[in-house]
């Protein structure tokens, strides 16, 4: 196809326009109709809030519940703040942790709220059978019985009512309950158990289930001593990055060659290594006739015919990279040149490298708003409690109604069925927002995507205004605006929340799609055949895609948003236009910046890795007592964290830094097609830029464009 053709399949180039000067300031409101279905939405998400916040009581996940209902740590029980079980053994004995986990820690023994764990082993003797509770009990300080137990019971009644423990281990307290521990020397006897031996597997298997709270404990003395040298950690990568961005002007092209040089030697390895291969498999007469089709894929490794074919492709590929080398060098240069301009453009405006902040933490009060939504909405609804008993085939229990609602403070005391009570069984689901609990999760989930998707356009469109007047500034840095970037966030949020809105939409109805997708390959993935689990893949896939190509069409758009300020349809397509009239171009751009980017993610990413790994190893000599190395549980700890904060700042710089190439990038494009070089209509674009082109402005350098 040749240029003509190009230009008419993909639109007429831009005109000369001589009233512009960048991003256009006399702008309308763009996309009305998506802004107010936008704010319509919010404030039914701000009203789904309310609701959660009315009928919902995260009370019942942060804190447990005793036999009778009440809340332990608060009111009555305020000086009680842990739950104690009967004969903790019934939740190891029933059922495995995963469902009592699931089901609030709820086990089918009595429970109720202590002020403190017991702390040394005991059990009732035969002898004390024939006391009372407040004898054997109140009077040896042990609070441990249901509420209401009167002092002058028979401890032998209270027992088998199970209105008392039989038993107390030492316990220790662990997300609100009162957890045994078992590295004490004597086991007790203990009624209802068979042996020692279980006792001590019950236990051990409980407290191996559990112990992540001993690993959280020490993880939270591993942070708090080494918290500091995490922050200057942080710092170090903040500066590293910094510098990188900043000095890519006087280094990006030595690097952009290193890094080329670098991708065609590990190609020339390859192809050595394939070709070494393949003649010890050769000579050894190692053929695949030999081997016949197998499933064992790592078998093919052994056979002369796969090595020679990864060697075809390797050389391919390496022929294929010094062709484009040699035809595209230009265009090479050209994109290294607009790198320059990117870090000379971050240079002149320091304030959009802390702009990525302001997105964390929108982001961060977008998802703490949706998490708050649904676990209030997940835990809506009155407690249900119903009649259980252990056995009902015991004398006494026949007539009993089991699994009927009860009322736990209304506990029969002197019922004829040993071990009745009344248990918590789930949350009501009667009353409208219990009846509607689906549609509002399912409201909250398109209310954080479209959310989380807004506030990212928001800062690519914010940057892509600010940068666009870095490039549109005739004498730079004499006419860049004073406060670019301030300038280009009141007006994209004042002209086009709704382009913002119709673009974060569209994305977030394929992330959904994605979403459904993926959960109804985990449901299904038992139960598929070969073909169903191929369709499925290629409909991930097209997805995968799809979602990849909107998120690039929507941040091109975006630019032609804050630069020309039309609503969302019409900037997309005069982008995606623009670049596929120059889409060698494009690619080549889009590979050198990705090369270098990420070549600058490893170089923080990795520094700020070893510095961490060296230093909290106490592999650094000569260090005074000021810099000692803390002493820590796991030293892995403080460096992962180091490694995950340096990439996370990396990417907010670079994303910065790839928003600048991006938009310098169409302002280029735009520049081209509108301009020529005359003193009417002279170029934007840098000196450099110029002399690659082999273009010039008539206008003497330092002249102000001709008004």
């Amino acid at each position: 196809m040749g240029k003509q053709d190009r230009e008419e399949a993909y639109g007429n180039p831009a005109k000369h326009d001589p009233s512009f000067r960048g991003p256009i300031k006399n702008r309308s409101c763009t996309d009305v109709i998506c802004c107010v279905l936008f704010l319509l939405f919010i404030l039914g998400y701000i009203v789904v809030g309310i609701m959660a916040w009315v009928y919902g009581d995260p009370q019942q996940v942060l804190y447990p519940r005793n036999s009778t209902g009440a809340y332990c740590g608060m009111g009555a029980n305020k000086d009680k703040p842990y739950l104690l079980y009967f004969n903790i053994f019934s939740c190891i004995l029933a059922t495995n942790i995963i469902t009592i986990s699931e089901h609030g820690l709820q086990c089918p023994t009595p429970q109720v709220c202590v002020s403190s764990c017991p702390q040394a082993p005991w059990t009732v003797s035969k002898s004390e059978y024939s006391l009372t509770v407040g004898e054997v009990f109140y009077a040896e300080n042990r609070n441990f019985c249901l509420p209401g137990v009167p002092w002058n019971m028979p401890l032998l009644q209270s027992l088998q009512q199970e209105l008392c423990p039989s038993f107390l281990l030492p316990s220790t307290p662990a997300l609100g309950r009162c957890l045994p521990w078992y590295n004490y020397t004597t086991v007790p006897e203990l009624p209802g158990i068979s042996s020692n031996a279980s006792i001590i597997q019950g236990i051990s298997g409980l407290v191996d289930s559990l112990n992540a709270r001993d690993i959280s404990i020490r993880i939270f003395e591993d942070f708090a001593q080494s918290w500091y040298w995490i922050l200057v950690a942080l710092g170090v990568a903040l500066v590293l990055s910094m510098l990188f961005i900043l000095l890519l002007r006087l280094v990006v092209c030595p690097v952009v060659l290193v890094l080329i040089v670098g991708v065609l030697g590990v190609l020339a390895y390859g192809i050595y290594h394939c070709w070494k291969e393949y003649q010890v498999l050769r000579d050894e007469g190692a053929s695949i006739t030999q081997l016949g089709f197998t499933t064992n894929l790592s078998a093919y490794g052994s056979v002369q015919e796969t090595w020679l074919a990864a060697l075809i492709v390797l050389a391919v590929l390496e022929g294929l990279l010094l062709l484009l080398l040699i035809f595209l060098r230009q265009r090479i240069r050209i994109a290294i040149t607009l790198l320059q301009e990117a870090s000379r453009a971050v240079g002149q405006m320091m304030s959009t490298m802390f702009y990525p902040l302001v997105t964390f933490v929108l982001l961060l009060i977008c998802i703490a708003y949706w998490a708050m939504i649904a676990l209030y909405l997940a835990t809506s609804g009155q407690p249900q409690y119903v009649l259980w008993a252990p056995n009902v085939s015991l004398p006494g229990c026949e007539t009993v109604p089991v699994n009927t609602s009860c009322d736990p403070t209304a506990q029969p005391m002197n019922s004829s069925c040993p071990g009745l009570m009344c248990v918590f069984q789930g949350y009501l689901s009667t009353g409208l927002v219990q009846r509607s609990l689906f549609n509002l999760q399912i409201y909250g989930v398109l209310g954080l995507f479209w959310t989380l998707n807004w506030v990212l356009a928001l800062g690519q469109c914010v940057l892509a205004g600010a940068f666009a007047s870095f490039y549109w500034a005739f004498n730079k840095p004499r006419d860049i605006p004073t406060f670019p970037l301030g300038a280009a966030f009141i007006r994209t949020l004042r002209y086009h929340t709704g382009s913002l809105a119709f673009g974060a939409l569209i994305l977030s109805l394929v992330q959904i799609a994605r979403v459904i997708l993926e959960y109804i390959d985990h449901k299904l993935r038992g139960a598929q055949n070969p073909m169903a689990r191929c369709i499925m893949c290629c409909f991930k896939c097209c997805l995968w895609c799809l979602e990849k190509f909107i998120k690039f069409l929507n941040r091109n758009a975006y630019i032609m948003i804050a630069i020309y300020g039309k609503n969302f349809c019409v900037s997309a397509k005069n982008a995606f236009m623009l670049l596929m009239r120059n889409v060698v171009r494009v690619v080549v751009l889009d590979k050198v910046t990705d090369l270098l980017l990420l070549f600058g993610k490893l170089l923080v990413v990795g520094g700020v890795g070893v510095l961490s790994f060296f230093f909290f190893t106490g592999r650094i000599p000569g260090l005074g007592k000021e810099f000692e190395n803390p002493h820590l549980n796991y030293y892995w700890l403080p460096i992962m964290t180091s490694i995950l904060g340096a990439y996370v700042i990396a990417s907010g710089f670079f994303s910065v830094f790839g928003m600048c190439v991006d938009t310098l990038f169409l302002c280029f494009l735009e520049d081209l097609e509108r301009n020529d070089g005359s003193l009417d209509r002279p170029y934007y674009m840098s000196k450099a830029l110029l002399k690659i082109l082999g273009k010039k402005n008539k206008a003497p350098p330092g002249n102000k464009r001709k008004k």
